[in-house]
């Protein structure tokens, strides 16, 4: 009988601890997602050029064209290159150069007019060889990482004249707003094997400009996470 009693006690003391550590969890688990920020939902569409409003004007030829919603308003962001070619508006010393240029552009909509608020520009002139001037694939994004509700514009793209197997300049340009934020280096490439046996690259440097810098870190996290993913020729 005292064994059955000591029993039921013992049983009884698991339970009421179990409870506790239970309840214990569920508070931390509530506490946890008190201290997350709220994620502003984005709503990104792709689109192209037959659902443009009409003022809209760009050159180039389109890489990525999308539209959403956040407080600033309702936005448009495109990405645009010329590719390798030869305009008339540049300098040429040589016969056979090219030229080669990129452009990115956000535009605000209201009552189908179009506001631009800022472009990002950039080229590669009078080439006699080798000409690059193009955006990493796959690293154009819309975010809102400090969930303020104003999304983040990046654009990561490769510039350079060479003739060899050489770095390209490489840039990430990000805006939120009108703020401009830059992230400026080159691009890494193989450039032999030592004598282990293993790879030998050149390039991957980088910095950060001032606005980076006093930047929340999550920009800075996010921009080195793209840039290592686009580093490699």
């Amino acid at each position: 009988m005292k064994k059955r009693i000591l029993i039921l006690i013992l049983l009884s003391a698991i339970l009421i601890s179990c409870k506790q550590e239970t309840k214990q969890l569920k508070i931390g688990s509530e506490n946890e997602k008190a201290i997350e920020p709220k994620n502003e939902d984005l709503q990104i569409m792709d689109i192209d050029s037959s659902q443009f409003p009409k003022s809209l004007k760009y050159e180039g030829f389109i890489k990525d064209a999308v539209r959403w919603k956040d407080k600033l308003g309702d936005n448009i962001v495109i990405t645009t290159e010329t590719g390798n070619s030869r305009n008339e508006k540049f300098q040429h010393e040589f016969d056979e150069s090219g030229d080669a240029e990129l452009f990115g552009y956000h535009f605000l909509v209201k009552n189908n007019q179009v506001i631009q608020t800022w472009k990002v520009y950039d080229y590669i002139a009078d080439c006699p060889v080798d000409i690059v001037a193009s955006f990493v694939k796959n690293t154009f994004k819309i975010t809102d990482l400090n969930h303020n509700g104003i999304a983040e514009v990046w654009l990561m793209y490769k510039i350079v004249c060479h003739g060899d197997v050489s770095p390209c300049e490489m840039k990430i340009i990000m805006y939120e707003g009108k703020q401009k934020f830059a992230m400026r280096g080159e691009s890494k490439v193989q450039v032999g094997i030592d004598d282990n046996g293993e790879k030998t690259f050149e390039g991957g440097n980088y910095k950060f400009d001032s606005a980076f810098e006093k930047s929340p870190k999550v920009f800075r996290n996010y921009a080195l996470n793209l840039w290592n993913r686009g580093i490699i020729n």
